[in-house]
């Protein structure tokens, strides 16, 4: 189960730091993103495919561009991410084992 999460969280990293990029550089192309997340093109593809769906960015003749969700997701993450490690740790704290 933890290999399936530490893969789940991996390809999250891999979306926000496209949707990062694009945010900071759009209208940026998936040339241009490939070379500076140093990632293969079908993953770059991919993370833009998904972030599209959600809504976070779009595409444009001149390449991805964020949409306004996608600041404001980015401007409220650090909050978000401490909240989950919150829930994280008390996770990891209760080892509780019980045999029934």
């Amino acid at each position: 189960m933890l290999s399936k999460i530490k893969g789940e969280v991996e390809l999250l990293e891999r979306h926000l730091s496209v949707m990062r990029v694009v945010a900071r550089n759009g209208p940026i192309g998936i040339m241009k993103l490939t070379e500076e997340l140093s990632q293969p093109q079908h993953r770059i593809r991919y993370s833009l495919r998904v972030l599209e769906q959600m809504q976070y960015i779009k595409a444009t003749p001149s390449g991805a561009v964020a949409t306004p969700k996608a600041y404001e997701m980015l401007e409220h993450f650090d909050e978000e991410l401490e909240v989950l490690i919150r829930q994280l740790a008390a996770l990891h704290q209760d080892k509780t084992i019980s045999k029934s």
